[in-house]
Protein backbone atom coordinates (compact mmCIF):
# COMPACT_ATOMS: atom_id res chain seq x y z
CA UNK A 1 0.00 0.00 0.00
CA UNK A 2 1.21 3.51 -0.78
CA UNK A 3 2.72 5.37 2.17
CA UNK A 4 1.88 8.72 0.62
CA UNK A 5 0.20 11.09 3.05
CA UNK A 6 -2.13 13.89 1.99
CA UNK A 7 -2.28 17.51 2.91
CA UNK A 8 -4.91 18.70 5.37
CA UNK A 9 -8.28 18.58 3.55
CA UNK A 10 -9.94 21.94 2.94
CA UNK A 11 -13.11 22.19 5.03
CA UNK A 12 -16.02 24.32 3.86
CA UNK A 13 -19.78 24.36 3.66
CA UNK A 14 -21.69 24.23 0.38
CA UNK A 15 -25.33 25.22 0.00
CA UNK A 16 -27.84 22.80 -1.45
CA UNK A 17 -28.38 25.25 -4.32
CA UNK A 18 -24.70 25.14 -5.26
CA UNK A 19 -24.54 21.36 -4.87
CA UNK A 20 -27.48 20.88 -7.23
CA UNK A 21 -26.16 23.42 -9.76
CA UNK A 22 -22.71 21.86 -9.86
CA UNK A 23 -24.22 18.40 -10.17
CA UNK A 24 -26.46 19.35 -13.08
CA UNK A 25 -23.64 21.09 -14.96
CA UNK A 26 -21.47 17.98 -14.75
CA UNK A 27 -18.84 18.97 -12.18
CA UNK A 28 -19.92 16.15 -9.84
CA UNK A 29 -18.45 12.77 -10.85
CA UNK A 30 -18.71 9.29 -9.36
CA UNK A 31 -15.47 7.23 -9.15
CA UNK A 32 -15.78 3.73 -10.55
CA UNK A 33 -14.94 2.20 -7.16
CA UNK A 34 -18.16 3.65 -5.67
CA UNK A 35 -21.03 1.28 -4.93
CA UNK A 36 -24.27 1.45 -6.97
CA UNK A 37 -27.07 3.77 -5.91
CA UNK A 38 -29.08 1.99 -3.21
CA UNK A 39 -31.42 4.61 -1.84
CA UNK A 40 -35.15 4.37 -2.50
CA UNK A 41 -38.06 6.82 -2.23
CA UNK A 42 -38.36 6.69 1.57
CA UNK A 43 -34.63 7.37 2.00
CA UNK A 44 -34.91 10.46 -0.23
CA UNK A 45 -37.99 11.67 1.65
CA UNK A 46 -36.20 11.37 4.99
CA UNK A 47 -33.23 13.30 3.61
CA UNK A 48 -35.40 16.24 2.52
CA UNK A 49 -37.34 16.13 5.79
CA UNK A 50 -34.07 16.27 7.76
CA UNK A 51 -32.90 19.28 5.75
CA UNK A 52 -36.11 21.25 6.33
CA UNK A 53 -35.96 20.45 10.04
CA UNK A 54 -32.34 21.57 10.17
CA UNK A 55 -31.01 18.16 11.17
CA UNK A 56 -27.40 17.25 10.31
CA UNK A 57 -27.16 15.00 7.26
CA UNK A 58 -23.46 14.21 7.50
CA UNK A 59 -20.46 15.64 5.70
CA UNK A 60 -19.19 15.09 2.16
CA UNK A 61 -15.74 14.04 1.03
CA UNK A 62 -14.90 15.33 -2.45
CA UNK A 63 -11.80 14.48 -4.44
CA UNK A 64 -10.67 17.47 -6.50
CA UNK A 65 -9.08 16.38 -9.77
CA UNK A 66 -9.62 16.75 -13.55
CA UNK A 67 -12.50 15.06 -15.35
CA UNK A 68 -12.89 14.52 -19.07
CA UNK A 69 -15.91 15.43 -21.17
CA UNK A 70 -18.44 12.64 -20.72
CA UNK A 71 -22.06 11.60 -20.67
CA UNK A 72 -22.98 11.03 -17.04
CA UNK A 73 -25.79 8.89 -15.68
CA UNK A 74 -26.74 9.88 -12.16
CA UNK A 75 -29.90 8.26 -10.83
CA UNK A 76 -32.61 9.40 -13.25
CA UNK A 77 -30.43 12.17 -14.72
CA UNK A 78 -28.57 12.12 -18.05
CA UNK A 79 -25.95 14.88 -18.16
CA UNK A 80 -23.67 15.92 -21.03
CA UNK A 81 -20.73 17.09 -18.95
CA UNK A 82 -17.88 19.19 -20.29
CA UNK A 83 -14.27 18.80 -19.20
CA UNK A 84 -13.37 20.14 -15.73
CA UNK A 85 -9.90 20.76 -14.35
CA UNK A 86 -11.26 20.69 -10.79
CA UNK A 87 -14.18 18.29 -10.85
CA UNK A 88 -15.76 16.96 -7.64
CA UNK A 89 -15.25 13.22 -7.44
CA UNK A 90 -17.44 11.86 -4.64
CA UNK A 91 -15.62 9.67 -2.12
CA UNK A 92 -18.36 9.91 0.53
CA UNK A 93 -21.88 11.30 -0.04
CA UNK A 94 -22.95 9.71 -3.32
CA UNK A 95 -26.42 8.67 -2.13
CA UNK A 96 -27.21 12.11 -0.67
CA UNK A 97 -25.92 14.16 -3.60
CA UNK A 98 -27.59 11.96 -6.21
CA UNK A 99 -30.89 12.12 -4.31
CA UNK A 100 -30.81 15.93 -3.98
CA UNK A 101 -29.99 16.53 -7.64
CA UNK A 102 -32.71 14.16 -8.85
CA UNK A 103 -35.47 15.12 -6.40
CA UNK A 104 -35.00 18.85 -7.06
CA UNK A 105 -34.88 18.72 -10.89
CA UNK A 106 -37.58 18.12 -13.52
CA UNK A 107 -35.67 15.30 -15.22
CA UNK A 108 -35.04 13.41 -12.00
CA UNK A 109 -38.70 13.72 -11.01
CA UNK A 110 -39.57 11.16 -13.71
CA UNK A 111 -37.79 8.45 -11.73
CA UNK A 112 -40.19 7.10 -9.07
CA UNK A 113 -37.35 6.92 -6.55
CA UNK A 114 -37.16 10.73 -6.58
CA UNK A 115 -40.78 11.67 -7.34
CA UNK A 116 -41.50 13.78 -4.25
CA UNK A 117 -43.78 16.70 -3.54
CA UNK A 118 -44.58 18.89 -0.56
CA UNK A 119 -48.08 18.80 0.88
CA UNK A 120 -48.95 22.29 2.13
CA UNK A 121 -51.95 21.04 4.08
CA UNK A 122 -50.14 18.30 6.00
CA UNK A 123 -46.81 20.18 5.96
CA UNK A 124 -44.88 17.09 5.02
CA UNK A 125 -43.12 15.49 2.06
CA UNK A 126 -45.02 12.80 0.23
CA UNK A 127 -45.68 11.21 -3.14
CA UNK A 128 -46.17 13.42 -6.15
CA UNK A 129 -49.90 12.70 -6.38
CA UNK A 130 -52.12 14.70 -8.72
CA UNK A 131 -50.43 17.69 -10.32
CA UNK A 132 -53.59 19.80 -10.28
CA UNK A 133 -54.13 19.60 -6.52
CA UNK A 134 -53.72 23.09 -5.09
CA UNK A 135 -51.84 21.98 -2.00
CA UNK A 136 -49.34 19.56 -3.59
CA UNK A 137 -46.19 21.22 -4.95
CA UNK A 138 -43.65 19.14 -6.92
CA UNK A 139 -40.19 19.55 -5.41
CA UNK A 140 -38.55 21.06 -8.52
CA UNK A 141 -41.22 23.82 -8.42
CA UNK A 142 -40.67 24.36 -4.71
CA UNK A 143 -36.91 24.58 -5.27
CA UNK A 144 -37.02 27.13 -8.11
CA UNK A 145 -38.11 30.59 -6.91
CA UNK A 146 -39.43 31.70 -10.28
CA UNK A 147 -41.42 28.50 -10.78
CA UNK A 148 -42.77 28.80 -7.26
CA UNK A 149 -44.05 32.36 -7.82
CA UNK A 150 -45.72 31.36 -11.09
CA UNK A 151 -47.28 28.30 -9.42
CA UNK A 152 -48.97 30.53 -6.84
CA UNK A 153 -49.86 33.51 -9.05
CA UNK A 154 -50.99 31.79 -12.27
CA UNK A 155 -51.59 28.09 -11.65
CA UNK A 156 -52.98 28.03 -8.10
CA UNK A 157 -53.96 31.50 -6.88
CA UNK A 158 -56.48 29.87 -4.55
CA UNK A 159 -53.53 28.57 -2.49
CA UNK A 160 -52.05 32.02 -1.82
CA UNK A 161 -52.78 31.73 1.91
CA UNK A 162 -50.15 28.95 2.04
CA UNK A 163 -47.41 30.97 0.34
CA UNK A 164 -45.64 31.62 3.64
CA UNK A 165 -45.34 27.89 4.36
CA UNK A 166 -44.03 27.20 0.87
CA UNK A 167 -41.50 30.05 1.17
CA UNK A 168 -40.29 28.71 4.49
CA UNK A 169 -39.61 25.27 3.05
CA UNK A 170 -38.00 26.71 -0.08
CA UNK A 171 -35.57 28.82 1.96
CA UNK A 172 -34.80 25.91 4.29
CA UNK A 173 -33.79 23.71 1.34
CA UNK A 174 -31.95 26.29 -0.78
CA UNK A 175 -29.98 27.81 2.09
CA UNK A 176 -29.11 24.57 3.88
CA UNK A 177 -25.32 24.29 4.24
CA UNK A 178 -23.68 20.90 3.89
CA UNK A 179 -20.20 20.47 5.41
CA UNK A 180 -17.64 19.14 2.96
CA UNK A 181 -13.98 18.14 2.93
CA UNK A 182 -12.14 18.79 -0.33
CA UNK A 183 -9.05 16.67 -0.94
CA UNK A 184 -6.51 17.37 -3.68
CA UNK A 185 -4.60 14.17 -4.41
CA UNK A 186 -3.39 12.68 -7.70
CA UNK A 187 -2.90 9.11 -6.45
CA UNK A 188 -6.16 7.19 -6.86
CA UNK A 189 -4.88 4.42 -4.59
CA UNK A 190 -4.89 6.88 -1.72
CA UNK A 191 -8.54 7.77 -2.41
CA UNK A 192 -9.45 4.10 -2.64
CA UNK A 193 -7.80 3.58 0.74
CA UNK A 194 -9.77 6.50 2.21
CA UNK A 195 -13.00 5.08 0.75
CA UNK A 196 -12.26 1.64 2.18
CA UNK A 197 -11.52 3.00 5.64
CA UNK A 198 -14.63 5.18 5.73
CA UNK A 199 -16.94 2.34 4.67
CA UNK A 200 -15.42 -0.74 6.28
CA UNK A 201 -13.43 0.22 9.38
CA UNK A 202 -15.02 0.60 12.76
CA UNK A 203 -17.92 -1.26 14.34
CA UNK A 204 -21.33 -0.39 12.98
CA UNK A 205 -24.38 -0.26 15.23
CA UNK A 206 -26.39 -3.45 15.25
CA UNK A 207 -30.01 -3.41 14.17
CA UNK A 208 -31.05 -3.90 17.79
CA UNK A 209 -28.96 -0.90 18.91
CA UNK A 210 -30.49 1.28 16.19
CA UNK A 211 -34.03 0.18 17.12
CA UNK A 212 -33.51 0.82 20.82
CA UNK A 213 -32.01 4.24 20.11
CA UNK A 214 -34.91 5.22 17.84
CA UNK A 215 -37.64 3.78 20.07
CA UNK A 216 -36.46 3.88 23.70
CA UNK A 217 -38.63 2.40 26.41
CA UNK A 218 -39.41 4.36 29.55
CA UNK A 219 -36.41 4.59 31.85
CA UNK A 220 -34.13 2.82 29.39
CA UNK A 221 -31.31 5.25 30.14
CA UNK A 222 -28.43 6.08 27.82
CA UNK A 223 -27.22 2.58 26.95
CA UNK A 224 -28.31 1.87 23.32
CA UNK A 225 -29.37 -1.77 23.71
CA UNK A 226 -30.43 -1.70 27.36
CA UNK A 227 -34.11 -2.45 26.56
CA UNK A 228 -33.23 -5.77 24.93
CA UNK A 229 -30.58 -6.59 27.49
CA UNK A 230 -33.12 -6.05 30.26
CA UNK A 231 -35.56 -8.47 28.60
CA UNK A 232 -32.84 -11.10 28.16
CA UNK A 233 -31.54 -10.75 31.71
CA UNK A 234 -35.04 -10.91 33.17
CA UNK A 235 -35.81 -14.16 31.35
CA UNK A 236 -32.48 -15.64 32.36
CA UNK A 237 -33.07 -14.70 35.99
CA UNK A 238 -36.46 -16.41 35.97
CA UNK A 239 -35.76 -19.45 33.81
CA UNK A 240 -31.96 -19.93 33.79
CA UNK A 241 -32.15 -20.02 29.99
CA UNK A 242 -28.97 -18.06 29.35
CA UNK A 243 -28.71 -14.65 27.70
CA UNK A 244 -30.58 -14.38 24.43
CA UNK A 245 -28.67 -12.10 22.07
CA UNK A 246 -30.05 -8.60 21.39
CA UNK A 247 -30.86 -9.20 17.72
CA UNK A 248 -32.94 -12.30 18.51
CA UNK A 249 -34.83 -10.36 21.19
CA UNK A 250 -35.41 -7.52 18.70
CA UNK A 251 -36.78 -9.94 16.10
CA UNK A 252 -38.99 -11.50 18.76
CA UNK A 253 -40.41 -8.08 19.70
CA UNK A 254 -40.98 -7.33 16.01
CA UNK A 255 -42.50 -10.77 15.31
CA UNK A 256 -45.13 -10.22 17.98
CA UNK A 257 -46.31 -7.10 16.13
CA UNK A 258 -46.09 -8.49 12.59
CA UNK A 259 -44.83 -11.53 10.73
CA UNK A 260 -42.45 -9.64 8.44
CA UNK A 261 -39.55 -9.24 10.86
CA UNK A 262 -37.35 -7.73 8.14
CA UNK A 263 -39.45 -4.59 7.86
CA UNK A 264 -38.20 -1.00 8.21
CA UNK A 265 -37.63 -0.49 11.94
CA UNK A 266 -37.42 3.30 11.62
CA UNK A 267 -41.19 3.67 11.16
CA UNK A 268 -42.26 0.88 13.53
CA UNK A 269 -44.45 3.09 15.73
CA UNK A 270 -45.61 5.65 13.16
CA UNK A 271 -49.36 5.66 12.60
CA UNK A 272 -48.78 6.48 8.93
CA UNK A 273 -46.77 3.32 8.18
CA UNK A 274 -48.18 1.28 5.31
CA UNK A 275 -47.52 -2.10 6.91
CA UNK A 276 -50.22 -3.09 9.36
CA UNK A 277 -49.24 -4.03 12.91
CA UNK A 278 -51.05 -6.52 15.13
CA UNK A 279 -50.73 -4.12 18.06
CA UNK A 280 -50.42 -0.88 16.12
CA UNK A 281 -51.45 1.73 18.67
CA UNK A 282 -49.15 0.69 21.50
CA UNK A 283 -46.12 2.60 22.76
CA UNK A 284 -42.53 1.33 22.51
CA UNK A 285 -42.59 0.70 26.27
CA UNK A 286 -45.63 -1.56 25.88
CA UNK A 287 -44.04 -3.33 22.92
CA UNK A 288 -40.94 -4.12 24.95
CA UNK A 289 -42.94 -5.31 27.95
CA UNK A 290 -45.39 -7.49 26.02
CA UNK A 291 -42.69 -8.74 23.68
CA UNK A 292 -40.64 -9.80 26.69
CA UNK A 293 -43.60 -11.66 28.19
CA UNK A 294 -44.27 -13.48 24.91
CA UNK A 295 -40.59 -14.41 24.66
CA UNK A 296 -40.70 -15.71 28.24
CA UNK A 297 -43.67 -17.96 27.38
CA UNK A 298 -41.79 -19.25 24.32
CA UNK A 299 -38.71 -20.02 26.44
CA UNK A 300 -40.86 -21.82 29.01
CA UNK A 301 -42.33 -23.95 26.22
CA UNK A 302 -38.88 -24.84 24.94
CA UNK A 303 -37.71 -25.93 28.37
CA UNK A 304 -40.81 -27.75 29.58
CA UNK A 305 -42.30 -29.15 26.38
CA UNK A 306 -39.62 -29.26 23.68
CA UNK A 307 -36.59 -30.49 25.64
CA UNK A 308 -34.38 -27.44 24.99
CA UNK A 309 -32.94 -26.61 28.44
CA UNK A 310 -30.81 -23.60 27.52
CA UNK A 311 -30.38 -21.04 24.75
CA UNK A 312 -27.06 -22.64 23.82
CA UNK A 313 -28.93 -25.87 22.88
CA UNK A 314 -31.28 -24.09 20.47
CA UNK A 315 -30.66 -25.44 16.92
CA UNK A 316 -31.86 -22.29 15.13
CA UNK A 317 -32.56 -18.95 16.76
CA UNK A 318 -35.25 -18.04 14.24
CA UNK A 319 -37.45 -20.81 15.64
CA UNK A 320 -37.53 -18.96 18.97
CA UNK A 321 -38.68 -15.82 17.12
CA UNK A 322 -41.54 -17.73 15.48
CA UNK A 323 -42.53 -19.27 18.82
CA UNK A 324 -42.60 -15.81 20.40
CA UNK A 325 -45.11 -14.64 17.82
CA UNK A 326 -47.27 -17.68 18.50
CA UNK A 327 -47.26 -17.23 22.28
CA UNK A 328 -47.91 -13.49 21.88
CA UNK A 329 -51.24 -14.27 20.25
CA UNK A 330 -52.00 -17.51 22.11
CA UNK A 331 -50.58 -17.24 25.65
CA UNK A 332 -52.25 -20.44 26.87
CA UNK A 333 -52.79 -22.75 23.91
CA UNK A 334 -54.87 -25.91 23.94
CA UNK A 335 -52.93 -28.96 25.24
CA UNK A 336 -53.31 -30.63 21.85
CA UNK A 337 -51.86 -27.58 20.11
CA UNK A 338 -48.90 -27.57 22.51
CA UNK A 339 -48.17 -31.14 21.41
CA UNK A 340 -48.46 -30.17 17.74
CA UNK A 341 -46.29 -27.12 18.32
CA UNK A 342 -43.59 -29.32 19.84
CA UNK A 343 -43.80 -31.61 16.80
CA UNK A 344 -43.50 -28.58 14.51
CA UNK A 345 -40.46 -27.24 16.38
CA UNK A 346 -38.43 -30.40 16.00
CA UNK A 347 -39.54 -31.07 12.43
CA UNK A 348 -38.56 -27.51 11.54
CA UNK A 349 -35.22 -28.03 13.32
CA UNK A 350 -34.62 -31.15 11.24
CA UNK A 351 -35.59 -29.41 8.00
CA UNK A 352 -33.59 -26.24 8.71
CA UNK A 353 -33.62 -23.20 6.40
CA UNK A 354 -32.78 -25.25 3.30
CA UNK A 355 -36.30 -25.31 1.77
CA UNK A 356 -36.53 -21.54 2.36
CA UNK A 357 -33.81 -20.69 -0.17
CA UNK A 358 -31.28 -21.72 2.50
CA UNK A 359 -31.96 -18.42 4.26
CA UNK A 360 -32.86 -18.31 7.93
CA UNK A 361 -34.31 -14.82 7.32
CA UNK A 362 -36.69 -16.20 4.69
CA UNK A 363 -37.54 -19.14 6.94
CA UNK A 364 -38.29 -16.86 9.88
CA UNK A 365 -40.44 -14.50 7.84
CA UNK A 366 -42.33 -17.29 6.04
CA UNK A 367 -43.11 -19.20 9.22
CA UNK A 368 -43.97 -16.11 11.29
CA UNK A 369 -46.49 -14.92 8.70
CA UNK A 370 -48.31 -18.26 8.98
CA UNK A 371 -49.42 -17.28 12.48
CA UNK A 372 -52.70 -15.37 12.38
CA UNK A 373 -54.38 -13.64 15.31
CA UNK A 374 -57.51 -15.38 16.70
CA UNK A 375 -56.75 -18.57 14.73
CA UNK A 376 -54.83 -20.77 17.16
CA UNK A 377 -55.43 -24.16 15.57
CA UNK A 378 -55.26 -22.75 12.07
CA UNK A 379 -51.89 -21.17 12.85
CA UNK A 380 -50.50 -24.44 14.18
CA UNK A 381 -51.71 -26.30 11.10
CA UNK A 382 -50.12 -23.68 8.86
CA UNK A 383 -46.82 -24.04 10.70
CA UNK A 384 -46.94 -27.80 10.11
CA UNK A 385 -47.61 -27.33 6.39
CA UNK A 386 -45.00 -27.75 3.65
CA UNK A 387 -42.05 -27.44 3.48
CA UNK A 388 -42.17 -28.72 7.08
CA UNK A 389 -42.84 -32.43 6.54
CA UNK A 390 -42.94 -35.79 8.31
CA UNK A 391 -39.47 -36.87 7.23
CA UNK A 392 -37.13 -37.95 10.03
CA UNK A 393 -33.76 -36.42 9.17
CA UNK A 394 -31.06 -37.46 11.58
CA UNK A 395 -28.26 -34.94 12.14
CA UNK A 396 -24.70 -35.77 11.22
CA UNK A 397 -22.73 -37.40 14.00
CA UNK A 398 -19.38 -36.58 12.39
CA UNK A 399 -17.72 -33.20 12.18
CA UNK A 400 -19.09 -32.36 15.61
CA UNK A 401 -18.94 -28.66 16.57
CA UNK A 402 -20.99 -27.15 19.37
CA UNK A 403 -21.99 -24.10 17.28
CA UNK A 404 -23.80 -26.08 14.57
CA UNK A 405 -27.51 -26.91 14.52
CA UNK A 406 -26.85 -30.63 13.98
CA UNK A 407 -24.57 -30.89 17.00
CA UNK A 408 -27.03 -29.01 19.19
CA UNK A 409 -29.72 -31.53 18.26
CA UNK A 410 -27.36 -34.31 19.34
CA UNK A 411 -26.64 -32.54 22.62
CA UNK A 412 -30.37 -32.04 23.26
CA UNK A 413 -30.81 -35.79 22.82
CA UNK A 414 -27.97 -36.42 25.27
CA UNK A 415 -29.52 -34.01 27.77
CA UNK A 416 -32.81 -35.91 27.52
CA UNK A 417 -31.00 -38.98 28.91
CA UNK A 418 -30.61 -37.17 32.23
CA UNK A 419 -26.80 -37.10 32.35
CA UNK A 420 -25.14 -37.70 35.71
CA UNK A 421 -22.09 -36.14 37.32
CA UNK A 422 -18.77 -37.80 36.57
CA UNK A 423 -17.79 -37.11 40.18
CA UNK A 424 -20.86 -37.90 42.27
CA UNK A 425 -23.06 -39.88 39.92
CA UNK A 426 -26.02 -37.65 40.78
CA UNK A 427 -28.20 -36.35 37.93
CA UNK A 428 -27.37 -32.90 36.69
CA UNK A 429 -30.10 -30.28 37.05
CA UNK A 430 -31.01 -27.67 34.45
CA UNK A 431 -29.71 -25.02 36.82
CA UNK A 432 -26.29 -26.70 36.66
CA UNK A 433 -25.99 -25.55 33.03
CA UNK A 434 -25.89 -21.85 33.89
CA UNK A 435 -22.37 -21.43 35.27
CA UNK A 436 -20.33 -23.53 32.81
CA UNK A 437 -22.13 -22.03 29.79
CA UNK A 438 -22.24 -18.40 30.95
CA UNK A 439 -18.64 -17.24 30.30
CA UNK A 440 -18.78 -17.83 26.52
CA UNK A 441 -22.48 -18.48 26.03
CA UNK A 442 -21.68 -21.72 24.18
CA UNK A 443 -21.54 -25.43 24.93
CA UNK A 444 -17.79 -25.61 24.29
CA UNK A 445 -17.03 -26.11 28.01
CA UNK A 446 -20.02 -28.39 28.57
CA UNK A 447 -19.65 -30.88 25.71
CA UNK A 448 -16.16 -32.05 26.61
CA UNK A 449 -14.08 -34.44 24.51
CA UNK A 450 -13.50 -37.87 26.01
CA UNK A 451 -10.32 -38.48 23.98
CA UNK A 452 -8.00 -35.55 23.35
CA UNK A 453 -5.97 -36.67 20.34
CA UNK A 454 -6.02 -39.81 18.20
CA UNK A 455 -7.63 -41.43 16.33
CA UNK A 456 -7.51 -38.42 13.97
CA UNK A 457 -10.37 -39.52 11.72
CA UNK A 458 -12.74 -40.05 14.68
CA UNK A 459 -11.77 -37.34 17.11
CA UNK A 460 -14.49 -35.01 15.75
CA UNK A 461 -17.28 -37.58 16.11
CA UNK A 462 -20.22 -36.92 18.40
CA UNK A 463 -19.23 -40.16 20.14
CA UNK A 464 -16.18 -38.37 21.50
CA UNK A 465 -18.26 -35.85 23.48
CA UNK A 466 -19.78 -36.13 26.94
CA UNK A 467 -21.82 -33.63 28.93
CA UNK A 468 -19.82 -32.44 31.96
CA UNK A 469 -21.16 -29.75 34.30
CA UNK A 470 -18.84 -30.27 37.25
CA UNK A 471 -16.75 -27.15 38.01
CA UNK A 472 -13.45 -29.05 38.08
CA UNK A 473 -12.45 -32.62 37.29
CA UNK A 474 -9.51 -34.42 38.99
CA UNK A 475 -8.68 -36.02 35.65
CA UNK A 476 -9.81 -36.33 32.05
CA UNK A 477 -13.31 -37.67 31.25
CA UNK A 478 -11.63 -40.80 29.86
CA UNK A 479 -9.78 -41.41 33.14
CA UNK A 480 -12.91 -40.87 35.23
CA UNK A 481 -14.97 -43.26 33.10
CA UNK A 482 -12.38 -46.02 33.46
CA UNK A 483 -11.63 -45.33 37.14
CA UNK A 484 -14.72 -43.86 38.82
CA UNK A 485 -14.08 -41.49 41.74
CA UNK A 486 -14.65 -42.97 45.18
CA UNK A 487 -17.52 -40.56 45.77
CA UNK A 488 -19.50 -41.99 42.86
CA UNK A 489 -21.35 -44.58 44.92
CA UNK A 490 -24.30 -45.12 42.55
CA UNK A 491 -25.70 -47.70 40.21
CA UNK A 492 -23.08 -47.82 37.44
CA UNK A 493 -25.66 -49.02 34.94
CA UNK A 494 -27.80 -45.93 35.57
CA UNK A 495 -24.73 -43.73 35.24
CA UNK A 496 -23.71 -45.34 31.94
CA UNK A 497 -27.23 -45.14 30.51
CA UNK A 498 -27.32 -41.43 31.28
CA UNK A 499 -24.32 -40.89 28.97
CA UNK A 500 -25.13 -43.47 26.24
CA UNK A 501 -22.42 -45.82 27.52
CA UNK A 502 -22.25 -49.50 28.46
CA UNK A 503 -19.80 -52.00 29.98
CA UNK A 504 -18.32 -53.01 26.62
CA UNK A 505 -17.50 -49.40 25.77
CA UNK A 506 -15.87 -48.80 29.15
CA UNK A 507 -13.92 -52.04 28.76
CA UNK A 508 -12.65 -50.94 25.31
CA UNK A 509 -11.66 -47.59 26.79
CA UNK A 510 -9.77 -49.26 29.64
CA UNK A 511 -7.82 -51.36 27.08
CA UNK A 512 -7.01 -48.16 25.18
CA UNK A 513 -8.97 -49.55 22.22
CA UNK A 514 -10.16 -46.10 21.21
CA UNK A 515 -11.46 -47.05 17.77
CA UNK A 516 -13.68 -49.80 19.20
CA UNK A 517 -14.97 -47.43 21.88
CA UNK A 518 -15.86 -44.66 19.41
CA UNK A 519 -17.45 -46.99 16.87
CA UNK A 520 -19.64 -48.60 19.53
CA UNK A 521 -20.70 -45.30 21.08
CA UNK A 522 -21.38 -43.72 17.67
CA UNK A 523 -23.80 -46.55 16.90
CA UNK A 524 -25.42 -46.11 20.29
CA UNK A 525 -25.74 -42.33 19.78
CA UNK A 526 -27.47 -42.82 16.46
CA UNK A 527 -30.16 -44.84 18.23
CA UNK A 528 -30.40 -42.26 21.05
CA UNK A 529 -30.82 -39.36 18.64
CA UNK A 530 -33.32 -41.26 16.51
CA UNK A 531 -35.38 -42.18 19.57
CA UNK A 532 -35.29 -38.59 20.84
CA UNK A 533 -36.43 -37.08 17.55
CA UNK A 534 -39.12 -39.72 17.05
CA UNK A 535 -40.48 -38.92 20.51
CA UNK A 536 -40.35 -35.15 19.98
CA UNK A 537 -41.38 -34.84 16.31
CA UNK A 538 -43.75 -37.86 16.26
CA UNK A 539 -43.46 -38.04 12.49
CA UNK A 540 -45.53 -41.22 12.28
CA UNK A 541 -48.65 -39.70 13.87
CA UNK A 542 -51.50 -37.67 12.40
CA UNK A 543 -51.47 -33.96 13.14
CA UNK A 544 -55.18 -33.52 13.66
CA UNK A 545 -56.13 -30.31 15.48
CA UNK A 546 -58.02 -30.22 18.79
CA UNK A 547 -61.58 -31.51 18.65
CA UNK A 548 -63.00 -28.14 19.66
CA UNK A 549 -61.54 -26.57 16.52
CA UNK A 550 -64.04 -28.48 14.38
CA UNK A 551 -67.50 -27.13 13.70
CA UNK A 552 -69.51 -30.08 15.03
CA UNK A 553 -72.79 -28.62 13.78
CA UNK A 554 -71.50 -28.76 10.20
CA UNK A 555 -70.27 -32.32 10.72
CA UNK A 556 -73.68 -33.32 12.08
CA UNK A 557 -75.42 -31.79 9.06
CA UNK A 558 -73.08 -33.67 6.70
CA UNK A 559 -73.89 -36.93 8.51
CA UNK A 560 -77.63 -36.28 8.30
CA UNK A 561 -77.31 -35.49 4.60
CA UNK A 562 -75.44 -38.73 4.06
CA UNK A 563 -78.15 -40.72 5.87
CA UNK A 564 -80.89 -39.01 3.91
Amino acid sequence: MSKTSISQPAAKTISVVDLVVETLNGRLRIPEFQRPLRWQWEDVRRLLDSIVKGYPIGSLLLWIRPAQEAQIRLGGLRINARRFENAWWVVDGQQRLTSLANALSDQGLKDERFALAYDLQRETFGHLGKADEGHIIPLPVLFDLQLLIRWFTKDHPEASDRLDEASRVTRAIREYQVPAYLVSQEDELVLRDIFDRMNNYGKRLSRAEVFSALHPGQGSGMEPASDFQRISESIHAERGFGLVDDDTVLRSVLARRGGNVSRDIRVEFLASTREARDFGSETPETAYREGGLALLRAVTFLQEDAGVPHFAFLPYRYLLVVLTRFFAHFPDPEPRNRVLLRRWFWRAAMVGPGPFASSWTNAMRTLATRITANEESGSVQQLLAQPIDHGLRLPRLTGFRTNTAASRVVLSALWALGPRSLLTGQPYDRADLVEPILPRGTLAEVAQPILRCEPDDQIAWAANRILVLDPELPGTPSDLLVSPPLGRQVDQHAFQESHALDDDMISALSRDDKTRFLNARQQRLEKVVRSFLEAMAETQLEDTPPLNSFDLDDLEEERDDAIA
